[in-house]
């Protein structure tokens, strides 16, 4: 069963989206608040998804993407919103979430949005085993999905578990940004590529001693990151 939670305080945007969810085979929670959401996902942990609007009453779409992420690091995430300055775009990746729609939106582009997440995280979940990937200090586990440097566990969205991994399993080799948003996020992926660089940027702030100078995460300027080990 495919779960979603949505969040949004207008009430013909909200509808209109849970009957075109509903269409996709989606079995939908819906919630007018950040306080509403976060019990609705308490009451039913096994929701997979949540689409959270940015401006609701109340805390706003971002603290409440923050909360849920801290409820579980694995869930999907989708902000919507009708800013369009990206460091507000930004601030919501940061939060944990995984994409962003801005509306005006197309009904097409929402689903194919949300279809693209659901299937990361089906190939996630399907390809959930014993099997433990070293890179110097760090240990990715791919069964129980935690990073652990140095014997300590590193917190991570899953989309930052699934870039470790992609460069763990490619140490010292350049990947494009077409190369990971592709592999990471699908190839049906219909998203800007620097959503990869503010992830890129979250993601060194965990693993990095000095992420404004790397020495795991490298930027190789005009093409692409490099992992070394």
């Amino acid at each position: 069963m495919k779960k979603i939670l949505v969040c949004e305080d207008e009430v013909s945007i909200r509808s209109f989206v849970v009957v075109n969810l509903e269409r996709a085979g989606y079995t939908v929670t819906q919630a007018g608040s950040g306080e509403e959401a976060l019990a609705c996902f308490t009451a039913d942990s096994s929701i997979r998804l949540a689409l959270l609007d940015v401006m609701l009453p109340g805390i706003d779409g971002f603290e409440t993407c923050r909360r849920l992420r801290e409820l579980d690091g694995d869930m999907g995430i989708i902000m919507l919103t009708a800013r369009t300055r990206e460091e507000e775009k930004v601030s919501g990746l940061r939060m944990g979430a995984d994409d962003y729609v801005t509306k005006p939106f197309s009904t097409a582009e929402l689903i194919a949005r949300i279809d693209a997440l659901y299937r990361r995280l089906e190939n996630r979940e399907g390809a959930a085993y014993i099997e433990q990937v070293i890179s110097g200090e760090f240990v990715l586990d791919l069964r129980t999905r935690r990073l652990m440097r140095h014997g300590t566990p590193v917190e991570l969205t899953q989309v930052e578990f699934q870039l470790l991994e992609l460069f763990f399993r490619n140490p010292g080799q350049l990947l494009s940004r077409v190369d990971i948003l592709q592999r990471v996020w699908g190839t049906d992926a219909v998203m800007d590529d620097k959503i990869v660089d503010v992830n890129i940027r979250r993601l060194r702030m965990k693993v990095e001693a000095d992420p404004s100078n790397p020495r795991h995460l490298q930027t190789v300027w005009g093409r692409g990151y490099r992992w070394n080990e």
